[in-house]
Protein backbone atom coordinates (compact mmCIF):
# COMPACT_ATOMS: atom_id res chain seq x y z
CA UNK A 1 0.00 0.00 0.00
CA UNK A 2 1.29 3.85 -0.83
CA UNK A 3 1.93 5.90 1.97
CA UNK A 4 -0.59 8.32 2.90
CA UNK A 5 -0.33 12.28 1.70
CA UNK A 6 -1.18 14.44 4.16
CA UNK A 7 -2.45 18.11 4.57
CA UNK A 8 -2.64 20.79 7.13
CA UNK A 9 -5.48 23.48 6.31
CA UNK A 10 -4.77 27.03 7.78
CA UNK A 11 -7.55 29.39 7.86
CA UNK A 12 -6.73 32.87 7.98
CA UNK A 13 -9.31 35.90 9.09
CA UNK A 14 -9.93 37.77 12.19
CA UNK A 15 -13.53 37.57 10.76
CA UNK A 16 -13.70 33.93 11.27
CA UNK A 17 -12.75 33.76 15.00
CA UNK A 18 -15.11 37.04 15.96
CA UNK A 19 -17.79 34.59 14.67
CA UNK A 20 -18.68 37.59 11.51
CA UNK A 21 -18.06 35.05 8.59
CA UNK A 22 -19.02 31.75 8.80
CA UNK A 23 -15.85 29.08 6.97
CA UNK A 24 -17.04 26.90 4.68
CA UNK A 25 -13.35 26.19 2.94
CA UNK A 26 -12.60 23.61 5.60
CA UNK A 27 -15.13 21.44 4.29
CA UNK A 28 -14.42 22.03 0.79
CA UNK A 29 -10.88 21.72 1.27
CA UNK A 30 -11.32 18.21 3.37
CA UNK A 31 -13.36 16.77 1.20
CA UNK A 32 -11.76 17.63 -2.36
CA UNK A 33 -8.65 16.82 -1.35
CA UNK A 34 -9.32 13.58 0.27
CA UNK A 35 -10.89 12.50 -2.85
CA UNK A 36 -7.69 13.22 -4.48
CA UNK A 37 -5.73 10.89 -1.99
CA UNK A 38 -4.66 13.92 0.12
CA UNK A 39 -5.53 13.18 3.68
CA UNK A 40 -6.35 16.25 5.98
CA UNK A 41 -5.08 15.73 9.24
CA UNK A 42 -4.53 19.16 11.11
CA UNK A 43 -6.69 22.46 10.46
CA UNK A 44 -6.24 25.69 12.39
CA UNK A 45 -8.33 29.01 12.40
CA UNK A 46 -5.58 31.75 12.94
CA UNK A 47 -6.11 35.60 13.57
CA UNK A 48 -4.00 38.08 10.79
CA UNK A 49 -0.83 38.76 13.30
CA UNK A 50 2.07 38.70 11.81
CA UNK A 51 4.15 36.50 14.28
CA UNK A 52 1.13 33.76 14.47
CA UNK A 53 0.94 33.31 10.74
CA UNK A 54 4.71 32.59 10.51
CA UNK A 55 5.14 30.77 13.14
CA UNK A 56 1.95 28.84 12.42
CA UNK A 57 3.05 28.19 8.67
CA UNK A 58 7.00 27.40 9.76
CA UNK A 59 5.98 25.01 12.41
CA UNK A 60 3.05 22.91 9.87
CA UNK A 61 4.87 23.00 6.84
CA UNK A 62 7.66 20.47 8.34
CA UNK A 63 4.68 18.36 9.90
CA UNK A 64 2.50 17.99 6.84
CA UNK A 65 2.95 16.90 3.02
CA UNK A 66 1.13 19.96 1.91
CA UNK A 67 -0.45 23.18 3.51
CA UNK A 68 -3.57 24.99 2.40
CA UNK A 69 -3.84 28.83 3.36
CA UNK A 70 -7.33 30.64 2.75
CA UNK A 71 -7.99 34.43 3.45
CA UNK A 72 -5.80 37.35 3.70
CA UNK A 73 -4.32 38.52 0.04
CA UNK A 74 -7.50 40.96 -0.75
CA UNK A 75 -6.29 44.65 -1.49
CA UNK A 76 -6.47 45.87 2.20
CA UNK A 77 -3.89 46.84 4.96
CA UNK A 78 -5.29 43.61 7.16
CA UNK A 79 -4.47 41.20 4.02
CA UNK A 80 -1.50 40.11 5.53
CA UNK A 81 -0.57 36.46 4.15
CA UNK A 82 1.90 37.09 1.42
CA UNK A 83 4.54 39.30 3.19
CA UNK A 84 4.00 36.72 6.28
CA UNK A 85 4.64 33.98 4.05
CA UNK A 86 7.44 35.83 2.96
CA UNK A 87 8.70 36.12 6.00
CA UNK A 88 8.33 32.40 7.08
CA UNK A 89 10.84 31.58 4.32
CA UNK A 90 13.06 34.16 4.56
CA UNK A 91 12.55 35.67 1.19
CA UNK A 92 12.00 39.18 0.43
CA UNK A 93 8.09 39.95 -1.27
CA UNK A 94 8.15 41.05 -4.90
CA UNK A 95 5.34 42.49 -7.64
CA UNK A 96 4.78 39.45 -9.94
CA UNK A 97 3.96 40.86 -13.45
CA UNK A 98 1.79 37.93 -14.48
CA UNK A 99 -0.80 39.07 -11.96
CA UNK A 100 -0.55 42.56 -12.01
CA UNK A 101 -0.60 42.49 -15.70
CA UNK A 102 -4.29 40.59 -14.99
CA UNK A 103 -4.94 43.08 -12.21
CA UNK A 104 -4.15 46.27 -14.74
CA UNK A 105 -6.88 44.83 -16.94
CA UNK A 106 -9.59 46.68 -15.08
CA UNK A 107 -9.07 50.22 -15.93
CA UNK A 108 -9.11 52.45 -12.09
CA UNK A 109 -8.23 55.38 -10.50
CA UNK A 110 -4.83 55.43 -9.61
CA UNK A 111 -5.38 54.79 -5.40
CA UNK A 112 -7.36 52.15 -6.72
CA UNK A 113 -5.04 50.66 -8.54
CA UNK A 114 -2.59 50.51 -6.05
CA UNK A 115 -4.47 49.01 -3.44
CA UNK A 116 -5.33 46.17 -6.47
CA UNK A 117 -1.65 45.72 -7.16
CA UNK A 118 -1.26 44.67 -3.26
CA UNK A 119 -2.46 41.44 -4.50
CA UNK A 120 0.61 40.91 -7.28
CA UNK A 121 2.68 40.75 -4.44
CA UNK A 122 4.55 37.69 -3.99
CA UNK A 123 7.64 35.71 -1.99
CA UNK A 124 10.14 35.72 -4.55
CA UNK A 125 10.24 32.22 -6.03
CA UNK A 126 6.62 31.53 -5.39
CA UNK A 127 4.74 30.02 -8.39
CA UNK A 128 1.30 30.77 -9.19
CA UNK A 129 -1.78 29.23 -8.40
CA UNK A 130 -4.22 29.99 -11.58
CA UNK A 131 -7.59 31.63 -11.02
CA UNK A 132 -10.16 30.58 -13.39
CA UNK A 133 -12.41 33.27 -12.75
CA UNK A 134 -10.19 35.77 -14.43
CA UNK A 135 -8.87 37.34 -10.61
CA UNK A 136 -6.04 37.36 -9.16
CA UNK A 137 -3.78 33.72 -8.56
CA UNK A 138 -2.70 32.77 -5.79
CA UNK A 139 0.66 31.39 -5.34
CA UNK A 140 2.67 28.51 -3.57
CA UNK A 141 6.03 28.08 -2.09
CA UNK A 142 7.25 25.07 -2.07
CA UNK A 143 4.60 22.50 0.00
CA UNK A 144 2.46 25.38 0.77
CA UNK A 145 -0.24 26.97 -1.27
CA UNK A 146 -1.91 30.29 -0.42
CA UNK A 147 -5.44 30.83 -1.91
CA UNK A 148 -8.15 33.57 -1.78
CA UNK A 149 -10.69 33.08 1.63
CA UNK A 150 -14.38 33.97 -0.68
CA UNK A 151 -15.45 30.36 -1.19
CA UNK A 152 -16.10 30.75 -4.88
CA UNK A 153 -12.48 31.78 -5.70
CA UNK A 154 -10.96 29.61 -3.19
CA UNK A 155 -13.23 26.55 -5.23
CA UNK A 156 -11.53 27.94 -8.35
CA UNK A 157 -8.29 28.04 -7.33
CA UNK A 158 -8.27 24.96 -5.63
CA UNK A 159 -9.80 22.98 -8.71
CA UNK A 160 -6.64 23.83 -10.96
CA UNK A 161 -4.31 21.85 -8.93
CA UNK A 162 -6.42 18.70 -9.44
CA UNK A 163 -3.80 16.08 -10.79
CA UNK A 164 -0.64 18.10 -10.03
CA UNK A 165 -0.35 17.17 -6.65
CA UNK A 166 1.14 13.91 -5.12
CA UNK A 167 -1.23 11.37 -3.30
CA UNK A 168 -2.01 8.50 -1.92
CA UNK A 169 -4.58 5.93 -1.45
CA UNK A 170 -8.22 7.46 -1.06
CA UNK A 171 -10.06 6.99 2.51
CA UNK A 172 -13.37 5.72 2.02
CA UNK A 173 -16.02 5.73 4.71
CA UNK A 174 -19.01 2.87 5.05
CA UNK A 175 -21.56 4.18 8.00
CA UNK A 176 -24.33 1.95 9.66
CA UNK A 177 -27.36 4.13 11.85
CA UNK A 178 -28.22 2.65 14.79
CA UNK A 179 -31.32 3.36 17.24
CA UNK A 180 -29.25 3.10 20.64
CA UNK A 181 -27.12 5.04 22.61
CA UNK A 182 -23.63 4.92 22.40
CA UNK A 183 -22.61 4.02 25.89
CA UNK A 184 -24.70 0.27 24.90
CA UNK A 185 -22.46 -0.75 22.32
CA UNK A 186 -19.01 1.74 23.47
CA UNK A 187 -16.80 -1.69 24.95
CA UNK A 188 -17.72 -3.69 21.57
CA UNK A 189 -16.27 -0.47 19.46
CA UNK A 190 -13.35 0.00 21.56
CA UNK A 191 -12.42 -3.74 21.14
CA UNK A 192 -13.21 -3.62 17.43
CA UNK A 193 -10.80 -0.68 17.09
CA UNK A 194 -8.23 -2.44 18.94
CA UNK A 195 -8.59 -5.41 16.72
CA UNK A 196 -8.78 -3.54 13.22
CA UNK A 197 -6.24 -0.79 13.69
CA UNK A 198 -6.30 -0.18 10.24
CA UNK A 199 -9.19 1.53 10.41
CA UNK A 200 -10.66 4.22 11.97
CA UNK A 201 -13.90 3.76 13.86
CA UNK A 202 -16.08 6.89 14.98
CA UNK A 203 -19.72 7.06 16.50
CA UNK A 204 -21.39 10.37 16.26
CA UNK A 205 -24.85 10.78 18.59
CA UNK A 206 -28.49 11.99 16.52
CA UNK A 207 -32.18 12.20 17.27
CA UNK A 208 -34.46 11.74 14.38
CA UNK A 209 -38.20 10.95 14.21
CA UNK A 210 -38.23 11.47 18.18
CA UNK A 211 -35.52 8.75 18.79
CA UNK A 212 -31.66 9.04 19.82
CA UNK A 213 -29.55 6.92 17.90
CA UNK A 214 -25.78 6.43 16.81
CA UNK A 215 -23.71 6.83 13.52
CA UNK A 216 -21.03 4.56 12.90
CA UNK A 217 -18.44 5.40 10.83
CA UNK A 218 -15.72 3.16 9.48
CA UNK A 219 -12.88 4.96 7.93
CA UNK A 220 -9.94 3.25 6.18
CA UNK A 221 -8.83 2.70 2.34
CA UNK A 222 -9.72 -0.48 1.92
CA UNK A 223 -13.70 -1.02 1.16
CA UNK A 224 -13.30 -4.95 1.55
CA UNK A 225 -11.61 -4.28 5.38
CA UNK A 226 -14.53 -1.83 5.95
CA UNK A 227 -17.23 -4.28 5.30
CA UNK A 228 -15.69 -6.74 7.22
CA UNK A 229 -15.34 -4.26 10.08
CA UNK A 230 -19.07 -3.18 9.12
CA UNK A 231 -20.42 -6.63 10.16
CA UNK A 232 -19.08 -6.60 12.82
CA UNK A 233 -20.51 -3.49 14.39
CA UNK A 234 -24.25 -4.96 12.81
CA UNK A 235 -23.79 -7.83 15.03
CA UNK A 236 -22.59 -6.44 17.79
CA UNK A 237 -25.57 -3.98 17.49
CA UNK A 238 -28.05 -7.14 16.80
CA UNK A 239 -26.30 -8.61 19.97
CA UNK A 240 -27.76 -5.63 22.49
CA UNK A 241 -31.14 -6.17 20.62
CA UNK A 242 -30.90 -3.48 18.17
CA UNK A 243 -31.59 -3.70 14.27
CA UNK A 244 -28.79 -1.99 12.52
CA UNK A 245 -29.25 -0.15 8.93
CA UNK A 246 -26.65 -0.75 6.88
CA UNK A 247 -26.04 2.42 4.74
CA UNK A 248 -22.86 1.38 3.11
CA UNK A 249 -19.85 3.07 1.82
CA UNK A 250 -20.71 7.09 1.98
CA UNK A 251 -18.49 10.15 1.78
Amino acid sequence: MSEAVTACVLIIGNEILSGRTQDVNISHLATTLGGWGIQVRHCRVIPDVENIIVDTVNEVRGAYDYVFTTGGIGPTHDDITAECIAKAFGVELVEDPDIAARIRVRPAPDDVMASRLRMARVPKGASLVDNPTGGPQGFAMDNVYVMAGIPMIMQAMLSSLEGKLRSGPVVHSHSIRAYTGESQIADALSALQDEYSDVDIGSYPFFRDERYGTMLVIRGTSTDLLATVAARIMAAVEAIGETPEDMGLTE
